[in-house]
């Protein structure tokens, strides 16, 4: 696999818009390897809250190719078009000197008025710095059915009203493009769709999937994991067999007799553990399980497979005896089915954050992250939203979204409360408004409608997060969040 570089492009330079930075990324096979680059300069551009500026041209040289998108400087700059020319001819010199063979000039046909002001400008930065152009098409939705719909949920995300005429809007052109339709589109620029095929071709890297990734836990006796392990398994057995199964009438051969078949079950789980190399897992879990009930946070007593364990109940992970109860060890970790461990570990939730920022102390504030998580429209939710962006009054639209049948366990799509709802037909039949608002509702219902944070989702990294995952900032936090959903997170390795 070749070296990873990329390209960017974004709408604005400015500082002032940083947040709203548009990143397109492609990665080139030319120049070094990626086992010396890798993916990180990559997940460093997604993961930057905030982008650096052009002082990142010093210091990345050999990692990455801007092309500059000047429209929404022209659109805030009009009458100062001159000034926008030289600047961006000025920026493009600087890029190209750079970037040699690396940078290129975009061309995009969406049928907007700003488009076709400056495609003669970037032409002429192209030809003038002998700089290769490359038609691209914006994709927001897949065909030109879903334009409407995709207009109404920009008002959505944005706060705004489709009536109003000083807001983005799209075109029903931002839709996925064939092969032939670019071809037809930029019939009198073969080259610049040719490039998109260059591009492609020097494309060399994909996400990788990785084997579970623990940090190393630090033991104050300079034991190995395993050793420790073994040793506080050992001694917490111990414990719990004093509180929880010996009576005080008890032969010293009864407490024999009753300890045996836990110290076998405890050592059968130890080789377990041990052979698929889960020792620090353990370690970390119980680590900070045990902080809170030192400081008085109020922890469950444990659900779900990970009860099955002695060794669990032994490092007070939770406070359940398998062996009393019957529950099977194989049930949470076995040999023949491996994927990481999951104990499932109830916080209280007034104080969850403090348990949160121990880990975060303890293991470093750049290896530990919360996962994303991402909120669906449903059928109500959605209504309330499309009802708005279409200025309808809000006591219609509540009572015809009180007519969808509630049921969050097992929630009820539009088409199916329509099947199910006469009265709710009856509306859309009848007034013209209401069923177009339903229509749209339908297109957009189970799109994701925002990103938010996991309740109590937590990963831990043996390095930054940003080698493994791109990470996000919630504007609520200063934790950082993992872009990448739980699923995904553990293919990477967390």
């Amino acid at each position: 696999m070749g070296a990873s570089n990329a390209y960017l492009t974004w709408i604005d330079l400015t500082a002032s818009d940083r947040d709203k930075v548009r990143r397109v990324l492609d990665l080139f096979n030319e120049q070094g390897t990626v086992n010396e680059l890798g993916l990180g300069p990559i997940r460093d551009f997604l993961s930057d809250a905030l982008f650096p500026g052009t002082s990142v041209l010093h210091t990345r040289l050999r990692y990455v190719l801007f092309i500059p998108w000047i429209h929404r400087r022209l659109e805030e700059r009009a009458h100062q078009v001159k000034d926008v020319a030289a600047e961006a001819r000025a920026l493009a010199e600087r890029l190209a000197a750079a970037f040699p063979g690396r940078v290129y000039v975009e061309v995009q046909r969406h049928g907007m008025a700003v488009e076709q002001r400056t495609e003669p400008g970037l032409l002429e930065i192209a030809y003038g710095l002998e700089l290769p152009l490359v038609a691209t098409n914006e994709c927001f939705f897949a065909d030109t059915g879903m334009f409407e719909a995709h207009d109404a949920l920009v008002c959505v995300a944005e706060g705004r009203y489709v009536e109003e005429d000083d807001r983005r809007r799209l075109t029903p052109h931002h839709r996925f493009k064939s092969a032939a339709e670019m071809r037809q589109l930029f019939a009198d620029l073969p080259e610049a769709v040719d490039n998109t095929l260059v591009i492609a071709r020097r494309c060399a890297v994909m996400a990788e999937m990785r084997d579970p990734i623990l940090p190393p836990f630090a033991t104050d006796s300079g034991r190995s994991e395993v050793a420790e392990l073994r040793a506080r398994a050992h001694e917490g057995l111990e414990r719990r067999l004093e509180v929880h199964v010996y009576t005080p009438t008890m032969t010293a051969e009864e407490r024999e007799e009753k300890a045996r078949p836990y110290r076998e079950r405890v050592d059968y789980e130890l080789g377990i553990i041990e052979g698929m190399g889960f020792p620090g897992y353990f370690l970390i879990v119980s680590d900070f399980i045990q902080w809170a009930k030192e400081h008085g946070i109020p922890v469950g007593p444990g659900r779900g497979s990970g009860a099955g364990s002695a060794v669990a109940w032994a490092l007070t992970i939770t406070d359940l005896d398998p062996l009393r109860f019957g529950l099977l060890f194989e049930r949470f970790l076995n040999p023949e089915r491996v994927s990481m461990p999951d104990f499932d570990v109830d916080f209280c939730q007034d104080r969850r954050d403090e348990v949160i920022r121990y880990v975060q102390d303890k293991y470093g504030h750049d290896k530990v992250a919360q996962i994303i998580t991402f909120g669906k429209l449903q059928a109500r939710a959605v209504l309330r939203d499309v009802g708005r962006v279409l200025q309808m009054p809000y006591g219609q639209v509540d009572r015809i979204c009180k007519m969808v049948p509630n049921n969050p366990a097992n929630p009820m799509t539009l088409p199916e409360a329509l099947d199910s709802e006469p009265e709710l037909r009856a509306e859309r039949d009848g007034d013209s408004t209401v069923g177009h608002m339903i229509d749209i509702g339908t297109r957009l219902e189970g799109l994701y409608r925002h990103a938010s944070t996991h309740a109590a989702g937590v990963v831990i990294g043996d390095r930054t997060l940003d080698e493994l995952v791109p990470l996000y900032r919630d504007p609520r936090s200063d934790m950082p969040v993992t872009q990448f959903n739980m699923k995904w997170v553990e293919q990477a390795g967390l």
